[in-house]
């Protein structure tokens, strides 16, 4: 029998393609699909200020704050209601962005930040984490097409902070982590993917 965990989370730098897969693993499945930031009414305006380029000198653990509460809704509102139904749960995002980019990238201290989620989760994380592991030179020629956002504006040492901190997550925890390669087509993509979750996926 075939077991699909229950809540896989997409994970990866800014321009990873994480969107996209996360929507065509969620329609493989028949899952829900969800997002963090912004994946309830409150968490949109949370979002708002997040990725806002106007808002400057906003202190990181004021960011990680507001990111937390962001999540505690979710959690509250989409994640833990669905899971409770027995539904497969896809999010674009999760807890470990927060341990990436607060952590990581603003030099928070990541057990705090850790310690921090753990309350505002209730201690409900992903089961399986869909790491898109993407080269700089990808990132940096898809982020040339669109306006950028506050996180994606940050700079190259802030993304570099993020991707060694979901690098050696994904190290420290190869059980619950998956890497990919986001290189390729979509389709390509997509298809690693299904490789990498192997028998806990319906082929």
């Amino acid at each position: 029998m075939v077991t699909i965990p229950p809540y896989i989370a997409f994970e990866g730098a800014e321009g990873c393609g994480k969107s996209t897969q996360a929507a065509r693993l969620a329609k493989r499945l028949g899952a829900l699909l969800t997002r963090e930031t912004g994946g309830t009414a409150v968490g949109l305006r949370i979002r708002e200020i997040l990725h806002d380029t106007d808002v400057v000198h906003l202190d990181p653990r004021a960011e990680a704050l507001m990111a937390a509460a962001d999540r505690a809704q979710h959690i509250a509102e989409i994640v833990r209601p669905a899971l409770d139904l027995g539904r497969t749960v896809v999010s674009d995002r999760s807890v470990y962005s927060s341990l990436a980019y607060q952590g990581y990238g603003r030099g928070l201290d990541v057990e705090e930040v850790r310690g921090l989620n753990v309350w505002a989760t209730a201690g409900i994380w992903p089961t399986t984490v869909v790491f898109l592991d993407t080269p700089d030179e990808v990132v940096a020629e898809r982020m040339s097409r669109r306006t950028l956002d506050r996180f994606e504006a940050a700079g190259e040492q802030f993304h570099e902070a993020v991707l060694r901190g979901y690098r050696e997550m994904a190290a420290a925890e190869p059980e619950r982590w998956i890497t990919v390669r986001a290189v390729g087509s979509v389709d390509a993509v997509a298809e690693e993917i299904l490789l990498a979750l192997g028998e806990r996926i319906p082929r």
